[in-house]
Parts: structure tokens; C-alpha cells; sequence
């Protein structure tokens, strides 16, 4: 598996990173161990997660996504230096544990490294805009993590071209440490919010861009193309917005380039994704082993340039 460079962290990612956030809601641990271990096995090495998963399912309060990797590293030893661990911070744990202060980026990083049971993060990333606290304490929090050695790069999510722009200034100006890292909604279907400034921005400055919802939702997978399809999974209902003429247009074109390339639609379209310039990896997740599988296999799928311009053109 060719490894790619995340930026200017000094790591080095597979085409695809596994998506953590369905350990300990729509799958139970033993499951998750099993998806860990043949993804390990097949030669990737990134995995994402986020202190807050997944405190919306009934009867979590967060820390059920890094608890499971942590007790499957616990149980893997040997296996931690062939993973990156990607988790994230400022999401809303309840009880005034959120945003990106000083005071809780330092007590959280310890909660996270207790439940990944490890030494370090690999990549610790702000989850979403705080817009109450100053840039230069956020990235100063990180600083002292860095120098630390709790964790060894930064980078953040959710932030607009306006946002990441504004960030990267305020590291400049103070000397701090900047992100390295974006991690943004993206796939075939939203297309809007990264496809502009902070597409040009990321490219410009050299940051890793992993990308996250890469498959919609579970809609550019093919398997809800109704409004009766949306009850066959936990999620479907995200997908709802996605039934409509345009959604449909890209299903169909998603159904022709795979026929050509013996290949799913989920595949395509992640494909898709691992060849876009400015994308260094998109995140997804596995609820078993087959689907495990056909995300390796979209790591071996190369596009030809008919296949991306007739993917380009329908999502536009």
C-alpha cells in the first residue's frame, strides 16, 4: 500500500483512514476489533475518532469510540506503531465540557490518552469552530501538547475558508504551531462548502485534507434509492435529503462507471475522492466485514479520466 504524506505533520496515510465513530453505536466491540484487525492486516493505517462518540446513541455519554481502540490496542500491542490515531476535541460531552480553552484542549487530551490507553495522538484535531475563544489560546493549548509529546501533530474540522484562514495568520504572527490538517464535509454529492476558497486555501498551503460523510451518508453506496430504502439502517435517515433529481443523477452515473470498472458504487465514489487533487485521504466506516473489503478495494480502484469527468460533470 503506497503511503501518502498528511501534509506537512511528517505522517504518512494510506489512501483511505477508517472511520470510527460506528465502534460502540451501530457496532459492539467484538465486532470492532475484528474490522480493526482486518484493516490493519490489508495494509492501512489510519484510524479517526473524536472524544465525543457517540454520545448521541441511547445510554452513551461519548468516549465509547476511543474506549473500544483503546482496549483493542491494550489487547494488540505490537500493532500500535503500524496506526496513526486521529481523535478530536470540543464537541459538547455536557456538564461545561466543550470548546477549544486552554483549560479543557488540556484536561481532555489526558480523558482521550486514558481511553486510547497510548502515549500519544497522532493527530489531534479541533472538531469544530469555537468562536469564544481566541485562536492563540487554542493553538497555544496545542503548542504545550506538542512540546509535551502527548500529541504530534494538530489540525481542525468544520472550519470555512475564513476560519482556517484566520488561524493559520494568528500561528504565523505568534509563532504557534498551525494546523496541518483539515478535516471538511466532502463527497460527490456536498460539494459546495470545500469546492471553493478553502479547497484553493488548502491547496495553497500545503495542508492534509482528509475528508469526512465521504459516502453521503451511506446514499452514494446505492442502497437507498427511496424513501422505503431509509429504514434499513440506523442512519438512513440522514440520506433523506439526498432523494431528489440531482441525487439520483449522480446514483445513476455512480451505477455506470462501476459496471465499466467491475466495481461497487460505494468504491467509485470513494475512488473519486482518493484521486481529487487537494484530497489527501477520505475517512470511512465499516459495520462488517464485506464492507471492510470493498473500502480496500477503492484503495486499489483507479478512474480513468472519461469516469472522473462523467462523475465531475453529473455533481457539479
Amino acid at each position: 500500500m503506497v503511503l501518502r504524506p498528511l501534509g506537512k505533520t511528517g505522517l504518512e496515510i494510506a489512501p483511505l483512514v477508517l472511520g470510527g465513530n460506528v465502534f460502540g453505536w451501530t457496532i459492539d466491540e467484538r465486532t470492532s476489533f475484528d474490522l480493526l484487525d482486518g484493516f490493519v492486516d490489508a495494509g492501512l493505517n489510519a484510524i479517526d475518532t473524536a472524544d465525543v462518540y457517540s454520545a448521541w446513541a441511547p445510554g452513551n455519554k461519548g468516549g465509547e469510540s476511543e474506549t473500544i481502540i483503546g482496549n483493542w490496542l491494550r489487547a494488540n500491542p505490537a500493532k500500535r506503531d503500524k496506526v496513526l490515531i486521529f481523535t478530536k476535541v470540543g464537541s459538547d460531552l455536557g456538564g461545561g465540557r466543550k470548546g477549544l480553552s486552554e483549560r479543557w484542549i488540556v484536561q481532555a487530551v489526558e480523558d482521550s490518552l486514558r481511553r486510547l490507553q497510548t502515549d500519544r495522538i497522532d493527530l489531534y484535531q479541533s472538531h469544530r469552530p469555537d468562536s469564544s475563544i481566541p485562536y492563540e489560546e487554542t493553538l497555544g493549548a496545542y503548542d504545550r501538547l506538542l512540546k509535551a509529546g502527548n500529541i504530534r501533530a494538530i489540525g481542525a474540522s468544520n472550519l470555512n475558508a475564513s476560519q482556517l484562514g484566520e488561524s493559520l495568520k494568528v500561528a504565523r504572527d505568534k509563532g504557534l504551531p498551525r494546523y496541518e490538517t483539515l478535516q471538511p464535509e466532502y463527497n460527490l454529492y456536498d460539494r459546495s462548502s470545500f469546492d471553493c476558497a478553502l479547497r484553493d486555501l488548502v491547496i495553497r498551503e500545503g495542508l492534509g485534507v482528509i475528508t469526512y460523510y465521504s459516502l453521503a451518508c451511506g446514499f452514494l453506496s446505492g442502497k437507498y434509492r427511496s424513501k422505503a430504502d431509509l429504514s434499513k439502517s440506523k442512519r438512513g435517515g440522514s440520506s433523506a435529503k439526498y432523494l431528489n433529481p440531482r441525487g439520483e443523477g449522480i446514483l445513476k452515473a455512480l451505477d455506470e462507471v462501476a459496471a465499466r470498472n467491475d466495481a461497487k458504487a460505494a468504491e467509485v465514489a470513494l475512488a473519486w475522492l482518493i484521486a481529487r487533487q487537494g484530497v489527501t485521504a477520505p475517512i470511512a466506516s465499516a459495520t462488517n466485514r464485506q464492507q471492510l473489503e470493498s473500502l480496500v478495494k477503492a484503495t486499489r480502484l483507479t478512474l480513468s479520466a472519461e469516469d472522473i469527468g462523467a462523475l465531475d460533470q453529473v455533481s457539479a
